[in-house]
């Protein structure tokens, strides 16, 4: 993966205005401040100061309130041992609706390429042929965990949306010669992700307070690919991270409605949105959500990694709940995750929805019998998430598409029509379970590996990171493309064990500690620096404070606080990479 790159495209975005008195938008924009960022100036004008300043006013206020009850949900699992579950039969989930007609293109089989849209060079390829000739389906444009939650980035993300929507986004990498530009043909459908309503952005503020990144992203979003799409007549399209509950994504439905109301082009524009079940709140309001989202409903997203990790946490003070190695707890061999993820189709199917399936992250290789296994183990995930009826899911690389989306083609293509039992939620009950499977030391090692090479990237500007956890071990193993959800669930895997004392069942007895774990960081953080071909003085040090921040993270944990890491700015992690070690 390439370093974060400065915007190169061919044209500059024009100021999109709209009817407002002089007085208003030069009251909005005394309220903002922002942190001059290359490109930010062009976004941030009178105009959509305005249009944020209106959308801040309404909807932070009730963020605050949603992510109160949020905290009160986490508490009552944590403190009095009451997880999460359904809510009481109402109409939403006994009498008969369905979501509005999903846009053709939403329903297409196929394959979604995934990746930070501020790295320029990453987002072109992602919208190009892969190496069969064959384009992705949808392009998942990202600004959430697989980008550097900065906000440079988001600037960056918008700048490179217009570009790409307008089909003249370019970039040249002097370093290496090489030009990057759109190829001919029809190019994927956009679906945008924006952080989510946890998160604020410390560089904007109105009235001296954080504006949240939820609305922040989702303004300019709407503002400007938002228009070149309406102006082209494209859906515009939105993933929605990290949602808990129905409230909150009646949160986003009124935030596009408001928007509406707002901004003239979007009046007959074309807006939809998934919500990503990936907390274990979500997983018990599947139909709550999509309803909640009115005329924006499109589909849900099983996500995978992201549930496991919600899954540690509203389980971590919980000793009879500590998992085996997370490395061998497979959606499609877990019949409790595999439930889940049928339940979320059943929805999808009762209500007309959309099911989208979850990641493919194998990274090609230049040993063919990596690229082999790989194949091979992403067909058969995407085969397993086909036959229960999910109609796209994602990948990582352009390099196996073809390969994640074959399974879903096929299917369709065979004509063969869901059982109308698979509709039915109530055939998949939820229960939350501890998967079988070993507690190893190399898989807490695994884990220690994981979190250190992606805070390096992290330090770096990057949100998503090419790791092979299994580096200088045998047998064959594909580099995987990680994301902040890998981080989060590997951290809190480790503190789970560290919390609960978690005795190995195999490999060498070991009692898990802050001592283990202090031990395994920092043996993988100097295997790391040794097997590094090429390396600077600049790398080497953020590896070293990799190990640092890891180790915070970890103990934050352990302590019931698991704020996101990208709640941190790069100087609060500079402050914990100085202080003397958390354990």
């Amino acid at each position: 993966m390439q370093p974060p790159e400065p915007v190169e495209h061919s044209r500059t975005i024009q100021c999109v205005c709209y009817a407002h008195s002089v007085m208003e938008t030069g009251a909005a924009a005394d309220r903002v401040r922002h942190t001059p960022v290359d490109g930010g100036a062009q976004l941030f004008t009178p105009p959509f100061l305005d249009y944020l300043v209106r959308l801040h006013d309404e909807f932070a206020p009730r963020a605050r309130t949603l992510l109160r009850s949020r905290a009160e949900v986490l508490d009552r699992a944590l403190r009095h041992g009451m997880l999460p579950g359904p809510l009481p039969p109402s109409p939403v989930t006994t009498e008969t609706w369905q979501v509005p007609a999903v846009p053709a293109d939403l329903g297409r089989p196929g394959i979604e390429i995934s990746g930070p849209c501020s790295i320029t060079s990453m987002f072109i390829n992602a919208l190009n042929p892969g190496p069969e000739g064959e384009r992705a389906e949808g392009d998942l444009d990202d600004d959430e965990d697989s980008a550097g939650h900065r906000l440079v980035d988001t600037v960056r993300a918008c700048h490179n949306r217009v570009a790409a929507v307008n089909r003249e986004l370019t970039y040249v990498d002097r370093a290496r010669g090489k030009e990057y530009r759109i190829a001919d043909g029809e190019l994927p459908f956009f679906m945008h992700r924006e952080r989510g309503i946890h998160l604020d952005e410390p560089d904007v503020t109105v009235d001296g307070a954080p504006v949240s990144a939820a609305i922040l992203g989702t303004a300019l979003t709407l503002y400007y690919p938002g228009r070149a799409q309406a102006d082209r007549g494209q859906g515009i399209y939105f993933y929605l991270p990290k949602v808990e509950s129905a409230e909150e994504c009646a949160w986003y439905r009124d935030l596009f409605d408001r928007s509406r109301a707002q901004l003239p082009f979007l009046k007959n524009a074309v807006i939809r949105a998934i919500p990503l079940v990936e907390s274990l709140p979500a997983v018990y309001q599947m139909e709550e959500m999509l309803h909640a989202l009115g005329p924006y409903a499109a589909g849900l997203n099983a996500a995978r990694w992201d549930l496991k990790a919600s899954v540690f946490e509203f389980t971590m003070a919980d000793p009879k709940s500590v998992w085996p190695d997370r490395f061998g707890v497979d959606i499609k061999t877990t019949p409790f995750l595999a439930n889940i993820f049928r339940r979320l189709v059943a929805v999808c199917g009762k209500r007309g929805a959309v099911p989208i399936g979850g990641m493919a992250t194998a990274l090609p290789s230049t040993d063919p019998e990596v690229n082999r296994a790989a194949a091979a183990a992403i067909h058969a995930d995407k085969a397993w998430e086909a036959e229960q009826g999910f109609v796209r899911a994602w990948v990582a690389h352009i390099f196996h598409m073809k390969t994640a989306a074959e399974p879903f083609k096929q299917l369709s293509a065979s004509g063969r029509k869901p059982k109308p039992e698979t509709a039915n939620p109530e055939n998949y009950p939820i229960r939350i379970e501890v998967p079988a499977g070993p507690i190893t030391v190399e898989g807490t090692r695994r884990n220690a590996r994981m979190v250190i090479e992606y805070l390096e990237g992290w330090l770096g500007g990057r949100g998503a990171k090419g790791i092979d956890s299994l580096a200088g071990k045998p047998g064959v193993h594909p580099a995987l493309m990680e994301d902040l959800a890998t981080a989060r669930m590997s951290v809190a895997q480790i503190a789970q064990r560290i919390r609960h004392h978690a005795r190995t069942t195999d490999g060498p007895a070991a009692v898990h500690d802050f001592a283990l774990a202090k031990t395994l960081l920092a043996e993988e953080g100097e295997d790391i620096l040794a097997r590094l071909k090429a390396k600077d003085a600049e790398m080497e040090a953020r590896y070293r404070k990799a190990v640092k921040i890891a180790m915070r993270w970890i103990k934050n944990y352990t302590e019931l606080d698991f704020k996101s890491l990208g709640a941190y700015t790069r100087a609060d992690l500079e402050k914990i990479a100085a202080a003397p070690d958390a354990f």
